[in-house]
């Protein structure tokens, strides 16, 4: 697959609601061509694409200049009142406080290093559990068959949903994660609002058992979440369900994101690869340099609530950033060889969990789930590579693969 070094494009025009063919399979060249040559860019439809991570950084950490709220750009989008903009614009990631700071309090609560810690050895069965499925098999899908499958079990023992009822998840979780693309196609929105509401309904339902059954509340976020702080945090019930499934979707996509693309591109830099194998210490620094190189969240979003000025752009209140997390992450500025994955890289100020009072509430457990898998996999199966007929995400905010088959060796 390419780095998309040094390869020239036109980003005259460029539209990212109506990309270039090629764009979603491989953005890099276009983020290398605007970091260099339009790192604040204007789109047709008024909004703006930055790019540079110093922006991105500002911009992060200013939460009254810029606005997690979308509520506005979500309403023509969506429909006004329909499932999608419901949830989206009730979750956390799309909230300002001070909803947004009582739902990231309890979740922080839940989230503690001495919680996650506890999950650690949860995680190690998991994942050792997945290696033995695959052990003797001549080909296997390190997303269906690997991947994916860590996710959706430790988020679901995170919020106790029982074993049984864990096999829609998956496909919820992408449909309305999908949903939020710059460009999406009528069969796209039906999807996400069908997922919307089947995962309302089947969480209404386990939200009215674990009222009657509650949770241990040190290791069940389900039973905190329906408890709150005290008065002042306790969450409507639209709040808890859209909320539980944002702890479901953000939990289940990037994670699997992360995996899949760390073991393609150890796959892809045999040299990289090897050097981990013989100093798997470097494992840490390794799952940061593959959140930085292939971010499996691409893109970010604020509105400013005033003008104000980006990047030596004045910008009129209510305007809508598209904040370029992929090409942020290869700036120059901030990284030497940005075009090289380089395992050892440090420091690596990458932006891939964004950051400022927004900055991903699931990235210690998210850095532990890609430590884990990816070390596990690749001390089992160190022989492991990739066979063609590899598919892309073919999506553009959120970078993975659909499929990714291999031999283990």
């Amino acid at each position: 697959m390419s780095d998309g070094s040094h390869v020239p494009v036109n980003i005259e025009g460029f539209d990212l609601a109506n990309p270039p063919e090629g764009f979603a399979e491989d953005p890099f060249p276009y983020y290398d061509a605007l970091l260099r040559d339009a790192p604040v860019l204007p789109q047709p439809d008024g909004s703006l694409l930055v790019c540079r991570h110093a922006e991105l950084d500002r911009i992060y950490r200013d939460t009254t200049l810029f606005s997690s709220d979308k509520k506005r750009v979500f309403a023509p989008k969506y429909g006004a009142g329909s499932p999608l903009f419901e949830h989206h614009t009730t979750s956390l990631v799309f909230s300002d406080p001070p909803l947004h700071t009582r739902v990231r309090k309890i979740m922080t609560s839940a989230l503690t290093p001495r919680a996650i810690a506890r999950m650690e050895p949860g995680l190690i069965e998991t994942v050792d559990h997945l290696l033995n499925a695959m052990a003797g098999r001549d080909k296997v899908d390190l997303i269906d068959d690997f991947a994916a499958s860590i996710p959706i079990q430790i988020i679901g023992n995170l919020l106790d949903v029982p074993m049984e009822e864990r096999a829609p998840l998956r496909d919820w979780s992408l449909a309305i994660l999908g949903a939020l693309e710059p460009a999406l196609s009528e069969a796209q929105l039906a999807a996400g609002h069908r997922a919307v509401g089947e995962f309302k309904a089947y969480l209404q339902d386990l939200i009215a058992r674990r009222r009657a059954n509650p949770g241990d509340l040190e290791t069940d976020v389900l039973t905190r979440l329906i408890r709150g702080e005290g008065a002042d945090g306790t969450l409507s019930e639209i709040e808890l369900i859209q909320n539980c499934i944002f702890i479901l979707n953000a939990g289940h996509e990037t994670t699997t994101n992360l995996i899949g693309n760390g073991l393609a591109l150890l796959n892809d830099h045999p040299g990289q690869k090897q050097r981990l194998l013989e100093e798997p210490e470097l494992i840490k620094p390794a799952v940061e340099e593959m959140l930085r190189f292939r971010s499996p969240n691409q893109l970010g979003n604020r509105e400013t609530t005033a003008e104000a000025e980006v990047g030596g752009v004045r910008v009129p209140a209510g305007t809508n950033l598209h904040l370029v997390i992929g090409a942020a992450n290869r700036d120059p500025e901030v990284f030497n060889n940005s075009e090289s994955f380089d395992i050892t890289r440090t420091p690596n100020r990458h932006l891939a969990f964004a950051g400022g009072p927004h900055v991903c509430v699931g990235l210690t457990l998210a850095r532990l789930e890609g430590k884990i898998a990816i070390e596990r996999l690749l001390h089992r199966f160190p022989d492991y590579h990739l066979l063609p007929g590899r598919v892309p995400g073919g999506r553009i905010r959120f970078r993975g693969y659909a499929t990714l088959p291999a031999e283990l060796g």
